[in-house]
């Protein structure tokens, strides 16, 4: 009994202190042996089909990790909870929140939210901290379709592309093969995408002037080098008039060595033909009649098209 012991023990430690019913013939634990284990109180029932170890801490991810084995092997952490997973701003709560395809619901957890899905493909679920979870993609696509406020999937895109975890080019080919399935939230996926590629809340603020005012939308995070020295990444490149644009709230630095370091890169990238324009937080979020007139006045001053 022990040495079964031994083995859920072992399996337990590398699933955030629970283990499954269906895994016992993986490791060779008869069912007697665990009713052996559940009746000396080393092992305890946590959910239908999940079990936890006697004195493993409860934990969030520990609760995810029951819901998971409690649903069977096609769950998935989604929605809010995955967004947590992901590390995405503005996901902070501790929810228990699945997904499962439709016909295959199992057993789950008390508070839990239990979604079902006609498309889960591969392409959709990765694993986190060793728990299934929807990509960082299809997260995205499923928070646009349930009633999240606005400002939190902004948050959910524009961290998700900070991060690494996905691009526009994946969001689109994403969204495009699933809304065709009676898929929520597409209009209002595809609108917000539409401001997305920058990096903070005030990036995207600059880009929905741009897209109001029918300027013409820029490309973000862009590297410039000189004979293959790196020279600056900037917020925004207008490429065909050659005219970057810096947003922030801290762009001013306050020591004489940080302001000569960025006097350096702006002549830099005036250098490379740049014409450099900086807008302050207070510009983007309050004067916005004074962003637009800048930004007509450059482009007409540079409207003869450049290269990069």
């Amino acid at each position: 009994m022990w040495e079964a012991h031994g083995r859920l023990a072992a399996l337990a430690g590398q699933q955030h202190g629970a283990f499954g019913y269906r895994q016992l013939d993986e490791i060779e634990v008869s069912d007697r042996q665990l009713q052996h284990l559940v009746e000396r109180g080393v092992v305890s029932r946590a959910a239908p089909q999940a079990y936890v170890m006697a004195g493993a801490p409860p934990t969030w991810r520990g609760d995810l990790q029951i819901g998971l084995l409690s649903l069977g092997p096609d769950a998935v952490v989604s929605h809010e909870a995955a967004a947590k997973l992901h590390c995405f701003d503005r996901f902070q709560r501790d929810v228990l929140e699945f997904t499962v395809p439709r016909g295959r619901r199992g057993g789950t957890i008390a508070t839990a939210v239990v979604h079902t899905t006609l498309v889960l493909p591969d392409v959709d679920v990765v694993e986190i901290e060793g728990l299934r979870a929807t990509s960082a993609a299809r997260t995205i696509i499923d928070l646009a379709g349930v009633h999240i406020k606005t400002a939190r999937v902004e948050a959910a895109i524009d961290s998700a592309l900070r991060l690494g975890l996905t691009d526009l080019e994946e969001l689109l080919h994403r969204l495009m093969a699933l809304r065709g399935k009676g898929r929520r939230g597409v209009e209002r996926l595809e609108r917000l995408l539409i401001t997305s590629g920058g990096h903070t809340v005030l990036e995207r603020e600059f880009l929905k002037i741009v897209h109001c005012w029918k300027f013409p939308m820029p490309e973000t995070q862009v590297v410039h080098e000189r004979d293959g020295q790196f020279v600056a990444r900037v917020d925004f490149l207008f490429p065909h008039h050659g005219i970057v644009v810096e947003v922030s709230g801290g762009r001013g630095h306050s020591t004489a060595a940080d302001r000569a370091k960025d006097a350096r890169r702006r002549n830099e990238l005036q250098d490379l033909g740049r014409l450099v324009l900086e807008f302050t937080y207070e510009d983007v979020m309050e004067r916005e009649s004074y962003v637009v007139r800048t930004l007509r006045k450059s482009f007409m001053s540079r409207s003869s098209p450049r290269t990069r």
